[in-house]
């Protein structure tokens, strides 16, 4: 059953981070990749906020299905690092130095923030619910 929900939730989790993509190369255009860092950033804010459900109500809700199904399938399928790390490559290929590495920490940065404000807004309000 784990290996059903991990494969569904992966193939939305493709079709989000596919619209993403697109609705922000529409908006801000080609010339950052605005919509690997919008997907990587909610991403790790979505993964963030739902562990912090998961944690606060009952750690061992890690380990069934649905939690596996959504961090694993739809998460993983959504965030795209292997994205990131090929647009680095192209940027240091163009020997674009300066917006790879802008890039790069601007990525990590954000997302280890977004991971971590998901986290705290969670647990700070579902203990007042």
């Amino acid at each position: 059953m784990v290996w059903v929900l991990v494969t569904v939730g992966s193939a939305f989790g493709g079709v989000a981070r596919y619209t993403l993509s697109l609705l922000a190369l529409r908006w801000l255009g080609p010339a950052f990749p605005w919509g690997t860092l919008l997907v990587n950033c909610s991403g790790a804010l979505a993964i963030g906020a739902y562990f912090a459900t998961v944690d606060v109500s009952a750690p061992a809700l890690q380990h069934l299905p649905l939690w596996q199904g959504l961090s694993f399938g739809f998460l993983g399928g959504y965030t795209t690092f292997s994205s990131f790390s090929l647009e680095v490559l192209f940027l240091s290929r163009n020997q674009q130095w300066v917006r790879a590495l802008l890039y790069v920490a601007s990525s990590v940065v954000a997302c280890v923030a977004a991971a971590a404000l998901g986290y705290y807004l969670v647990s700070t309000f579902s203990a007042l619910l």
